[in-house]
């Protein structure tokens, strides 16, 4: 005779299955290093990224306007901070990202910023990698209008960041006055786009998680992270982008948290009613 003690055991097995099955990944991660940006050698955030030094991270040549590339430790994405270099508030409110810890924001303005990155070792040659970043933007304070913001990643030889290429001319840039290109110093280089917000004036686009693949081709290579806005329009709106939890784990899609529901309480009726035919169960 089975107790219900066995049962529940059984359901709660069965339960773990579908939540593990849920959040499987379908290539290994990226061996990136110091995912939230917590630790430093520098000084404390919010202040400019090449102020407080990430561990393993590093900058690249800033834009010829200047570095607004920042960190930001939770709950300042909105504060003004002038304290070694100029880190401008942006409109509120504005959440923290879901998987905590520091994070980074960069003005997508081409003339204010350039890549940061990370030399990843460990690769294995042909396999494809999975990459997972948190990502949102926002508008500094005191300016308005629409903006579009998204981040450019590579994953290239071993040295070799993204940079800008400046433009000026509707020839080259549309109606635009002057604009940035992208490109990375290897051109053989893997380049992927996140996904593109769009950001209303003087608002937010909140919080959302982005998975790249890339493919090693040497077991040492560099990841390169660019904020890029308005399509790399340089004029000053600007658009605000910020990235949280690089590879951090996967929160189950809204999808698989209610097919997970659904067997769940299927199985608590089928061993409540098995339960209810036998008494001494």
């Amino acid at each position: 005779m089975k107790s219900r003690g066995s049962g529940l055991l059984k359901l709660t097995a069965v339960a773990s299955s579908i939540a593990f099955a849920c959040a499987a990944q379908a290539n290994p991660l990226l061996p990136v290093q110091n995912l939230t940006f917590s630790s430093y050698t520098g000084y404390a955030p919010k202040t400019l990224f090449s102020a407080v030094k990430p561990t393993s991270w590093y900058r690249g040549t800033p834009g010829p306007q200047g570095d607004l590339v920042s960190i930001d430790a939770p709950g300042t994405a909105t504060v003004n901070s002038q304290a070694h270099g100029n880190s401008y508030p942006v409109y509120g409110p504005f959440a923290d990202p879901p998987p905590g810890g520091n994070f980074v924001q960069a003005d997508g303005n081409p003339d204010f910023e350039s890549s940061f990155n990370q030399d990843i070792s460990g690769l294995t040659v042909g396999q494809t990698y999975d990459l997972s970043f948190w990502q949102a933007a926002g508008q500094q304070q005191g300016f308005t209008g629409d903006t579009t913001e998204q981040w450019i990643v590579a994953l290239g030889s071993l040295g070799s960041v993204l940079n800008v290429n400046f433009y000026s001319g509707t020839a080259n840039c549309g109606s635009n006055i002057s604009c940035g290109k992208y490109y990375d110093t290897d051109s053989s280089a893997e380049i992927h786009t996140s996904t593109l917000m769009n950001t209303p004036s003087q608002g937010v686009s909140p919080w959302n998680q982005v998975t790249l693949s890339f493919t090693a081709t040497a077991a040492t290579q560099t990841l390169s992270f660019l904020a890029w806005g308005d399509n790399g329009n340089t004029e000053n709106l600007p658009p605000t982008v910020f990235l949280a939890g690089v590879n951090s784990p996967a929160l189950p899609e809204p999808g698989s948290l209610a097919l997970f529901g659904a067997a769940f309480i299927g199985l608590g009726v089928t061993w409540l009613r098995r339960g209810k035919r036998d008494p001494q169960a």
